[in-house]
């Protein structure tokens, strides 16, 4: 039997937050189920080394910087950077000393858990950065909201969350890093004005004769670039944002559909509801 190796320093913030999880025989059977997983404020000279633990580890950096090794060489990990690595091999993680890492993470396992680690490893292991990091923070802490308030349903929905955040790795991984070098000017054009401008009235017609180009051409350079149409691009921003106002302010859910630029509250709930499996009054109090 092969040793198991821990090295650990703990340097943590008194906000970081680490959940240990025993999942059900059901969940074991049939899920993708959650070992641990926290969000870590951390502090130099916080590390942790490891090899021959049956585990997948999911880290996801909000800000700072880290350092990973593994598998013979060594990468900078950045505000953005997601990766994915087999806890069986050994790995070596650790904070900037000049620049602290904020970072989300996960341990999962499964009767599938190995294929997306191998479809993402496929030719050869590799950080990645997200387009979509609303995605990965929104599944990530919702996660953690569910076990920390020990939702019933917690395991069937984890594994929900972990399927979908997973899939969409094994597509980023699929494609590369040749888009987003190759991505035509007025398409960073774009997503810099949705970025800045989400909360505004913003029409397709609008961006084409902005950008000086056909509206059709745009929505389908768009959605060939990015992976999603601007529509959808535009919503996620708009519901992230909505999201903090959720959490952090006293808006009705009505003044915070129209601060989004949603003037359709019934609307404004079910596209809620559509991307966060629950209604904005119930996302409001997970988080209290």
């Amino acid at each position: 039997m092969n040793e198991y190796l821990e090295r650990i320093s703990l340097t943590l913030s008194k906000d970081s937050i680490r959940l240990i999880e025993t999942a059900g025989q059901t969940a074991k059977n049939n899920y993708l189920y959650i070992q641990e997983a926290g969000y870590f404020k951390t502090q130099y000279p916080y590390f942790t080394e490891r090899k021959n633990l049956n585990s997948f580890l999911l880290v996801y950096t909000l800000s700072g910087k880290g350092n990973l090794r593994y598998e013979g060489k060594e990468y900078q990990l950045g505000k953005g950077n997601i990766f994915l690595i087999n806890c069986l091999n050994h790995h070596y993680y650790e904070s900037s000393k000049d620049d602290p890492w904020e970072i989300l993470w996960v341990h999962y396992n499964g009767w599938n858990a190995s294929i997306y680690y191998e479809e993402m490893t496929e030719n050869g292991f590799s950080i990645l950065t997200p387009d979509n990091s609303f995605l990965i923070e929104s599944s990530i802490k919702r996660i953690l909201s569910l076990h920390q308030k020990k939702e019933v349903h917690r395991e069937r929905i984890t594994n929900s969350l972990l399927v979908t955040l997973l899939t969409e790795l094994v597509l980023l991984s699929m494609s590369g890093d040749s888009f987003s070098h190759t991505m035509p000017q007025f398409i960073r054009g774009i997503k810099n004005k949705l970025d800045q401008e989400y909360l505004s009235h913003i029409t397709l017609n609008n961006l084409a004769a902005e950008f000086s180009i056909s509206k059709f051409h745009m929505a389908k350079e768009f959605k060939k670039y990015t992976k999603t149409t601007i529509h959808e691009y535009l919503i996620d921003r708009r519901i992230s944002h909505a999201k903090e106002w959720l959490k952090y302010s006293d808006l009705s859910v009505s003044e915070i559909a129209y601060g989004c630029g949603m003037n359709n509250i019934s609307h404004f709930i079910n596209l809620f509801k559509a991307r966060e499996g629950v209604t904005p009054m119930v996302f409001r109090n997970e988080w209290k």
